[in-house]
């Protein structure tokens, strides 16, 4: 078994740095992926609504829990409010709708998946995670997605400041503005398509140092994500992938492994760009 070393949020919240993302994964198949994921030693399980298997991910935990081999404070399950739910009333309904499909007594981390602007709600919005969190409903609030014009905004008109900004990160997307202004303020980096949905694995570049090091490319760009102080929810579908996904912590990039990667940001996404989802 593998643990990921665990990352305080600006609460104090423990987070596992490298958690396990279920983006994709089939309702049918994520209570025995989650299981999986747990039993190698993940501490720290991502979903939303929108994925529409958060029932999946409750399932695994309390199965885990209610098996004596876990204790529920030892895992942080994140979830986040799709973009339809905007607005305070609706995301106080939202946030109901999601803890009754976990089947957990408190959420751990709740995100805004989306700031969409054109809605122009996500303070409101952000005004009802304040109150979930000062009701203990939730341990930490945190948004998905957000630039800096939206957090900047954020910080001006509400009161808890944001554990997380989870955004699409990787060597190919440094985004090297954004993480400066969340080290200044607190806000923990936590990346999405942490490997570029794999586009990124089969760079020169990344395969030559997975080769220097005898690792996969894949831990390669996670080694990256972790000496670059990230969290990160890589998804996996296989035993093995989740295993050699938490399986970087016994080796280390070098400066000049680290200049080379730094070298390959060229502003790709290959998710979509926050201004433009609403």
């Amino acid at each position: 078994m593998h643990k990921a070393p665990k990352i305080a949020l600006n609460n104090g919240v423990q987070v596992d740095q490298i958690g396990y993302g279920v983006y994709k994964v089939p309702p049918d198949t994520t209570h025995d992926l989650c299981t999986m994921a747990l039993e190698v030693g993940y501490r720290t399980i991502d979903t939303a609504a929108m994925y529409g298997n958060e029932a999946g991910v409750g399932r695994a935990v309390n199965d885990a829990v209610g098996a004596g081999w876990l204790e529920r404070n030892e895992v942080v399950v994140t979830t986040k409010l799709w973009n339809d739910d905007h607005g305070y009333d609706s995301t106080l309904r939202a946030f109901d709708a999601s803890q009754k499909a976990l089947g957990l007594d408190t959420v751990d981390l709740y995100l805004i998946h989306w700031p969409c602007p054109g809605k122009d709600q996500y303070v409101d919005t952000f005004r009802a995670l304040e109150q979930l969190y000062h009701d203990g409903r939730v341990r930490a609030v945190g948004v998905s997605n957000f630039q800096l014009p939206h957090l900047e905004r954020l910080l001006a008109e509400t009161s808890v400041i944001p554990a997380v900004n989870q955004v699409e990160l990787h060597p190919y997307l440094q985004q090297h503005e954004l993480r400066q202004f969340h080290d200044t303020h607190g806000i923990r980096t936590q990346a999405w398509s942490p490997l570029g949905r794999g586009a990124i694995l089969t760079d020169p570049v990344i395969g030559r140092i997975a080769t220097e090091l005898n690792r996969t490319p894949a831990q390669v760009v996670l080694r990256w994500h972790v000496q670059s102080g990230h969290l990160v929810i890589p998804k996996a579908s296989s035993r093995d992938r989740i295993y050699s996904n938490l399986d970087v912590f016994g080796f280390e990039l070098s400066q000049a492994h680290l200049a080379a990667l730094q070298d390959l940001d060229r502003d790709t996404r290959f998710g979509s760009h926050p201004d433009k989802v609403n």
